[in-house]
């Protein structure tokens, strides 16, 4: 499990090392009176090989600092990402297919 990229802290490489894949978890749950609806999605990023100066320059952007895993999907980092299995919106911060689903199931015309 990926932390919180801040200042000092190096754990960031880990993410962004040459080849590296990882497992980004998100989830969602909506809640009205008494029935409560959650569903969640896995989703695989994999990074290219990228140099110690890519990762050093991308660092130096302050980009990574505050974003779990130590890089934003929809920002800069998207130039080292190779391959995207799963959702895109989920790894963004909201599985909008799940969420969607969810709202579509409380309000009783289900999506799938």
């Amino acid at each position: 499990m990926y932390g919180i990229a801040h200042k000092g802290w190096h754990g960031w490489k880990a993410p962004l090392a040459p080849g590296a894949a990882h497992r980004v978890h998100t989830a969602v749950a909506i809640q009205f009176e008494d029935r409560l609806e959650m569903a969640n999605n896995e989703s695989v990023v994999h990074f290219a090989g990228l140099s110690g100066r890519q990762i050093d320059t991308y660092v130096a952007s302050g980009e990574p600092m505050g974003k779990p895993g130590a890089y934003a999907i929809q920002g800069k980092a998207a130039a080292f990402i190779s391959a995207l299995r799963g959702s895109y919106s989920g790894v963004a911060g909201l599985p909008l297919y799940e969420a969607a689903n969810l709202i579509a199931r409380f309000s009783g015309d289900a999506l799938s």
